[in-house]
C-alpha cells in the first residue's frame, strides 16, 4: 500500500520499482519462498540496474533522498584531511576512501591536503556504481589538472595498502540480518511473498557467523534472558569489512564514521524494534517494502563489533567518539576562525554548517568516529577526545 505521507514517484520511477519488486520476488520463488532479509537488502540496494545503488537515479544532496556531512560542508573534509595528512606523509602512501558517493569529500580532502603540503601519491576510490563514478568525475573535474590525476577508481579493496583509509556513512548501508528473540530460542526474520506483497516470515535457518553474534548479545547484553520478541539486526558483513580493512593496511591508518553505538545501547532492551530506517526524497520511514530500488535502506553500526573485528584482524584500536568531539579535536573552530568574520553572509553560512555538523540535535552526537592504526601512526584528533566501544 502506498503510504500517502511521502512524495509519490513519477510514472517512470514506479515503472523502475515495479521491475525492482519483481526481481525480488523472483528472487523469493527460487530460493523457495523464503529470502533472509539480508539477501533482500542486498538484492534491493545493489542489483545491477534495478538496486538502489546501482541504477541512475540521484540520491545525495538537495535533490536526492538524503544530505551527508560532506555536502552539509567542506569543513567536514577539511577535518579528515588534518586529521590523515601526518599519516600520509610519515609513511608516503596513498589515500583510499571507500563509498565515495558524489565526489565531494574527495574533493574537499585533495584540496584541503595540497593546503597542508601533504597530498598522497594517489586517491584511490572504491565504487562499483557506474552512474556514481560518473558524478564522482565531474565533481573532481574541478580540482587543478594535477590534483585530478592523482584520483583512480578501483572495484575491490587493494590487497596492500599503506597510507590512510576512510569511509564516511558505508556500513550503515552493509546487509543485516534480522534476528527475533524468544521463548528460549533465536529466529531469522526473512521475506516471503504472499497476497501480492511482501510479507515478514520466521524461519530457523540462522548461518554460524550470525549464530556467533546472536550468542554474544544474549550473554552480554541479556544476560541469556531477552525480552521476548525482541527484535534486532546483525551485520556480519559490516564487521568482515572492518577486518578486511585492517587486513590489507601494512602501514598507516582507518577512518570509519557513520551512525550507531555502543553494542550495549545498540541492543538496549527499549530498542525492540531494531534500527532500520529508509530515505525517501528527505523522508525518514521503517518500511522497507516501500518502493524498491528507489528508496535507501539502512541501520545503525554496533560500533563495539565493529572494534573487536579490526582489533582481532591485527589493528590497534586508536580511539572513538562522538562526530561533534571529533570535529572538535580535529580544528574545526580554527577552520572556522580563519575565516573574515566581517563577512557577515559568508561568515554566517559557515558558522550554520558548524552548527548541523555539531549540534546533539543534529549529526554531532548521533555519528560516531572510530580509528585504526598499523605501524606507528595515529590520529590526534580521535586520541585525543577518545572514548572506547567496549
Amino acid at each position: 500500500m502506498p503510504n500517502h505521507s511521502l512524495p509519490a514517484p513519477s510514472p517512470e520511477a514506479l515503472a523502475h520499482s515495479t521491475a525492482c519488486a519483481a526481481m525480488l520476488r523472483e528472487a523469493i520463488r527460487d530460493a523457495g519462498g523464503w529470502l533472509s532479509f539480508a539477501d533482500f537488502m542486498t538484492r534491493a540496494l545493489y542489483a545491477p540496474g534495478l538496486g538502489y545503488y546501482a541504477a541512475g537515479a540521484r540520491k545525495f544532496g538537495q535533490a536526492g533522498d538524503f544530505i551527508t556531512a560532506p555536502e552539509i560542508s567542506s569543513l567536514f573534509g577539511q577535518c579528515i584531511a588534518r586529521s590523515v595528512a601526518e599519516t600520509i606523509v610519515a609513511s608516503m602512501g596513498n589515500l583510499l576512501e571507500l563509498g565515495p558517493g558524489t565526489g565531494k569529500l574527495a574533493f574537499d580532502v585533495l584540496s584541503a591536503l595540497e593546503k597542508l603540503d601533504a597530498l598522497p601519491r594517489k586517491y584511490f576510490l572504491l565504487e562499483v556504481s557506474a552512474d556514481l563514478r560518473q558524478r564522482q568525475r565531474e565533481t573532481l573535474s574541478g580540482l587543478s589538472p594535477s590534483l585530478f590525476a592523482r584520483c583512480e577508481w578501483i572495484n575491490s579493496l587493494p590487497v596492500y595498502f599503506v597510507g590512510a583509509i576512510i569511509a564516511n556513512v558505508v556500513l550503515d548501508v552493509l546487509p543485516v540480518h534480522l534476528v527475533v528473540f524468544g521463548n528460549g530460542k533465536m529466529v531469522e526474520r526473512g521475506v516471503s511473498w504472499r497476497d501480492d506483497q511482501f510479507v515478514w516470515q520466521d524461519a530457523p535457518v540462522l548461518s554460524l557467523d550470525v549464530q556467533a553474534m546472536t550468542d554474544t548479545v544474549n550473554r552480554a547484553v541479556f544476560n541469556h534472558t531477552p525480552p521476548a520478541g525482541y527484535v534486532s539486526e546483525f551485520a556480519p558483513q559490516a564487521n568482515a569489512l572492518a577486518a578486511s580493512l585492517v587486513y590489507a593496511l601494512r602501514d598507516g591508518v582507518i577512518l570509519l564514521i557513520d551512525y550507531g553505538f555502543r553494542r550495549a545501547e545498540f541492543y538496549h532492551p527499549d530498542r525492540h524494534m531494531g534500527t532500520l530506517m529508509c530515505h525517501y526524497r528527505h523522508h525518514a520511514h521503517t518500511d522497507v517494502f516501500l518502493y524498491p530500488g528507489l528508496q535507501d535502506i539502512t541501520a545503525h553500526v554496533d560500533f563495539t563489533s565493529i572494534a573487536e573485528a579490526g582489533m582481532e584482524a591485527g589493528g590497534a584500536l586508536i580511539g572513538y567518539a562522538t562526530q561533534a568531539n571529533f570535529l572538535l579535536g580535529a580544528g574545526i573552530t580554527d577552520l572556522i576562525a580563519q575565516h573574515d568574520p566581517d563577512q557577515a553572509a559568508g561568515y554566517l553560512a559557515l558558522t550554520n554548517q558548524a552548527q548541523r555538523l555539531l549540534s546533539p540535535a543534529e549529526m554531532g552526537e548521533f555519528f560516531k568516529v572510530i580509528g585504526f592504526a598499523k605501524g606507528a601512526h595515529t590520529i590526534a584528533a580521535l586520541e585525543n577526545v577518545r572514548q572506547l566501544p567496549l
